[in-house]
């Protein structure tokens, strides 16, 4: 068999795999709580792996090993603040919102906001499933694009036709299985992740194949790419921005809501913490490796695909096939979850709220599963443009929920009186920030569009708390 054949029968299984995880989730589905946070019966190792997977994505395998590529050690700085913004999420948000969205009963992050400030009007509820549905439509084209480059890369195949490829592999167990067939796969597919990135770049660098011909010459490569660049206080703040982003990621929160105890938060978090440090720190290296193996590429050589060529370069078919399936799991443990939490907006905060208040929960399951596929759909569309580059759009969809939700998440979670009026003014402020500020360039404008959007939306609670008590 050739090479493309073993590697298509090894997707093929996977595939076939994930699905079968779908079907046995669908058994256990029994109403709309099952379906978007599995009936809050999830164990603390599936919370942990599923929450890291689903954070990650293709942006792990493929955006930051390619920006490591282009930039050299100057861009590792973004799995530093990320790693600070992981470790900080699970100590200061995850306890606190599983017991309050518990007590409050809510089951979706705007039914959290909602219930939190007692805001009957539906004006919370509503703006947060827009900010939601306009920054994950964006995530999850980011996946697709990903996946569309993955098909392409390893079988040839037209870049348009991998998209559609790689979404209908997500839709099929998303769709079928809700949020327990998510958490399940996200968790099998973090485990496949984290063991590619450390088996390709310790295959790479003692391969002795680059060029200069030792391991030690590597990091001679790697000092020479990206020393035109000086880290400057803009660019260490942009950085550090990333970080931000966590305490307002909707897929992220809602694993928080699912896991079956307060108590088991703490395992969770310690491994949470270990797989981020183990995957963030070997991404880097597939990154360093890419360097020293590739050398000097030609100018159309597309940055994102190095994971790709490293395999391709360094390993025989069998394992290369499993080391690629983990860019597909990568891809899919993101785009699976973004599907849900745009399902869980469209059925609960949207349908049921305004529009079939009496709609029984055999009803809103099947909605959830038709707006998967409807959302999907209108991804894979703008998806095919092949141009797009996977970090740029997730980079944006992250500034946007983090500057949107991080500040009102923790405010709510720690500020008592905190009022609704807050929360919309706080959510807004941090919405238009992150778009107007993406917009306009030169100067201060090059800084990370989530740090004034984060800095922003926090004033704007504070100062609308503040006008509401003199009022």
């Amino acid at each position: 068999m050739t090479e493309s054949t073993i590697i298509g029968i090894s997707f093929g299984i996977y595939i076939l795999f994930m699905f079968g995880i779908g079907i046995a989730a669908y058994v256990k589905t029994k109403d709309l709580e099952d379906y978007l946070i599995g009936g809050r019966k999830m164990n603390y190792f599936v919370t942990a792996l599923s929450a890291c997977a689903s954070d990650m994505s293709g942006w792990l395998i493929m955006g930051l090993p390619g920006a490591i590529f282009v930039a050299g050690l100057y861009e590792a700085w973004i799995a530093v603040a990320l790693f600070i913004g992981i470790a900080l999420n699970w100590q200061f948000v995850a306890k606190p919102l599983r017991v309050q969205s518990e007590k409050l009963g809510a089951i979706t992050i705007s039914e959290y906001f909602e219930k939190r400030f007692n805001d009957r009007s539906g004006t919370l509820r509503l703006i947060t499933a827009v900010v939601i549905l306009v920054f994950f439509f964006i995530y999850t084209i980011s996946g697709l694009v990903a996946g569309g480059k993955l098909f392409n890369s390893v079988f040839g195949v037209d870049y348009r036709v991998a998209v559609l490829v790689s979404g209908l592999a997500v839709v099929l167990y998303t769709s079928v299985g809700g949020f327990i067939a998510v958490s399940w796969t996200d968790m099998i597919q973090g485990l496949l992740m984290i063991s590619a990135l450390i088996l390709v770049p310790v295959f790479a660098l003692t391969a002795g194949e680059f060029s200069g011909g030792s391991a030690a010459s590597a990091w001679s490569w790697v000092e020479h790419r990206g020393t035109g660049d000086k880290l400057t206080l803009l660019t260490l703040c942009s950085t550090f921005g990333w970080g931000l982003g966590y305490f307002g990621m909707p897929h992220i929160l809602t694993r928080f809501m699912a896991i079956d105890s307060p108590d088991n938060i703490r395992k969770a978090k310690i491994t949470a913490i270990l797989w981020s440090l183990f995957s963030l720190t070997a991404a880097v290296m597939v990154g360093v490796s890419g360097i020293a193996a590739l050398g000097d590429v030609s100018a159309d050589f597309d940055s994102e695909r190095v994971f790709i060529s490293l395999i391709q370069l360094f390993f025989h078919p069998v394992p290369a096939s499993i080391c690629l399936a983990a860019i597909l799991a990568a891809i899919m443990s993101t785009a699976d979850s973004q599907l849900l939490v745009c399902t869980s907006v469209i059925t609960e905060d949207i349908y049921r709220t305004f529009f079939r208040r009496e709609a029984t929960e055999k009803e809103l399951v099947q909605v959830g599963r038709i707006a998967v596929l409807v959302i999907a759909a209108f991804a894979m569309l703008f998806a095919l443009d092949q141009n797009s580059k996977v970090m740029d759009l997730v980079s944006y969809a992250w500034a946007g929920f983090g500057a949107a939700f991080g500040p009102a998440m923790l405010f709510s979670l720690y500020r008592t009186r905190m009022s609704g009026r807050a929360a919309v003014a706080g959510i807004l402020v941090g919405f238009t920030t992150v778009i107007l500020w993406k917009n306009l360039s030169g100067g201060l404008f090059d800084l990370y569009e989530i740090l004034p959007g984060f800095i922003f939306s926090s004033l704007a609670i504070l100062l609308t708390d503040l006008k509401g008590k003199h009022a």
